[in-house]
């Protein structure tokens, strides 16, 4: 699909604010309310705009040790990392999964309260997954940049 100017301008702006209302949007990119109302229907429908979210902090809510681990699975079959990714689903910790190429096949990131809790994650949960053969865990020491907002 081709995004106009415009259409690019909403949505920056909803990446910004999703809670913004299409009057608001409509006055800050000079445009009248049905225009608006048309294109982000339209963005919603095409696909392009998923869904909107609200976006908590972790510290606040005692999450405060973040963890991306590289994992290795025994075998780089379909079988294997289908398993691997149904298991995945269903562990709260992980906030992204990634399938990669390079030296190991899966990249992760955690979040989880204290390296106590990581711990007994690492033991309980993600080492015991079929398939997995070789976890190495990076922790964050500061979060530099965090963002949501595609460059568009």
């Amino acid at each position: 699909m081709n995004l106009d100017d415009t259409d690019k301008k909403i949505l920056r702006l909803l990446q910004e604010d999703a809670h913004l209302t299409l009057k608001d949007i409509a006055k800050q990119i000079n445009l009248s309310l049905t225009p608006v109302h048309d294109r982000v229907k339209r963005l919603q429908q095409e696909g392009i705009i998923e869904k909107y979210v609200t976006i908590l902090n972790k510290k606040k809510l005692g999450k405060n040790l973040t963890v991306y681990c590289q994992v290795t699975l025994i075998k780089q079959t379909h079988d294997t990392s289908e398993g691997f990714n149904q298991s995945i689903q269903n562990l709260p910790e992980v906030v992204e999964c990634n399938f990669v190429s390079g030296s190991f096949d899966y990249m992760l990131k955690i979040v989880v309260p204290d390296m106590e809790s990581y711990h007994q994650f690492h033991q309980q949960k993600l080492s015991v997954l079929s398939g997995v053969s070789l976890i190495h865990s990076f922790f964050v020491m500061s979060e530099v940049k965090s963002t949501t907002v595609l460059p568009i």
